[in-house]
C-alpha cells in the first residue's frame, strides 16, 4: 500500500505504538465487562444483561470507541492515509448503527436503559453535573 503512504515523523509513528498498547488494555477491559452480551448485529439476545460497569460506566459504546482508537493507532504506525480514510467510514457506520442498537436496548430494558442513557454519553463521557 505504498501508494497511500504519508511522510510521518518517527515520534508520531511511535506515538501510534503507544496508543495501540493502551487501546489493547482498553479492549480487554471492555470485552471483559461486556462478556457474552457481545453480538455482531444490533439484535439483543434474550439472555442479555444491561452492562453498566467498567468503561460502560462512562460511555454506552466503548467497544466502538476502542475499535476507532485502534484504527487511529494503526493509521499512525503505518503512516497511511487510506487506512485513516477507512477509519472515517467506520466512524460513520458506528454513528448510524448506534441509534438502532440503542432502540433495541430500550425495547429490551425499557426505563432502566433510558436512565442509563441520561447519565452516560454515547461515545464520549458526559460532563459531571453539579448539584442544582
Amino acid at each position: 500500500m505504498a501508494w497511500s503512504a504519508l511522510p510521518a515523523a518517527d515520534w508520531l509513528r511511535w506515538g501510534g505504538v503507544g496508543l495501540g498498547l493502551l487501546v489493547c488494555g482498553l479492549l480487554y477491559w471492555t470485552l471483559r465487562h461486556l462478556g457474552t452480551n457481545l453480538t455482531d448485529t444490533v439484535v439483543t439476545r434474550a439472555e442479555a444483561t444491561l452492562v453498566t460497569s467498567g468503561p460502560y460506566r462512562w460511555v454506552r459504546h466503548p467497544f466502538y470507541v476502542t475499535i476507532l482508537l485502534l484504527l487511529l493507532s494503526i493509521s499512525l504506525i503505518t503512516a497511511n492515509w487510506f487506512i485513516g480514510l477507512m477509519s472515517v467510514f467506520l466512524l460513520l457506520f458506528f454513528v448510524l448503527r448506534a441509534p438502532l442498537e440503542e432502540q433495541k436496548l430500550v425495547d429490551r430494558f425499557g426505563d432502566e436503559y433510558r436512565a442509563y442513557v441520561k447519565r452516560t454519553g454515547r461515545f464520549w463521557p458526559r460532563r459531571a453535573r453539579g448539584p442544582g
